[in-house]
């Protein structure tokens, strides 16, 4: 069993509805989520002319190795609604994988740990709260230390508490 952390993001439609959907499809084909960060709403990164996005952090105790994940995570984008548009364009839900392990992947179609975290606020700060005595395996940092250290000072804002 390995535990993994992953991102889940939306900016289009019910946004917490995308992100439960998400979470239920995630706990009936890739794994048993064991915990998962409160809902924060953040400014669109990257293409930053679209709605503001939902983002919540989820840990996960999964049997899958990394591509297999990755390929689970993408059938389960499918089936909670994601139409696909353009790069970092607006989407329904969107799972990224942050963190697997102490594992260090790279592959055509994966990187691990994801090669923007340490850029990103708006996962950093949610990972944060469900994992930040994680260490990024490269960079030796902990998420804590790395959210300290984040050049995005973009504003993260929390929207609901935990269940």
């Amino acid at each position: 069993m390995a535990t993994a952390f992953l991102l889940l993001g939306s900016n289009v439609g019910n946004r917490i509805a995308f992100l439960q959907s998400a979470i239920d499809e995630l706990q009936k084909s890739a794994g048993h989520i064991t915990s998962s960060s409160s809902v924060y709403e953040t400014a669109a990164w990257g293409n930053t002319n679209q709605a503001s996005f939902y983002n919540q952090a989820v840990e996960i105790e999964t049997n899958l190795y990394p591509e297999d994940l990755l390929h689970a995570i993408k059938e389960i984008e499918v089936r909670v609604g994601r139409v696909q548009r353009e790069n970092w364009g607006p989407r329904e839900i969107d799972i990224d994988i942050l963190l697997f392990g102490g594992t260090i992947w790279q592959s055509a179609i994966l990187q691990i740990p994801h090669p923007f975290l340490p850029e990103r606020r708006f996962a950093l700060l949610p990972l944060s709260t469900i994992a930040g005595s994680e260490v990024h395996p490269v960079l030796g940092q902990t998420v804590d230390e790395l959210l300290n250290v984040c050049p995005d000072k973009s504003e993260v804002v929390l929207l609901s508490i935990a269940p």
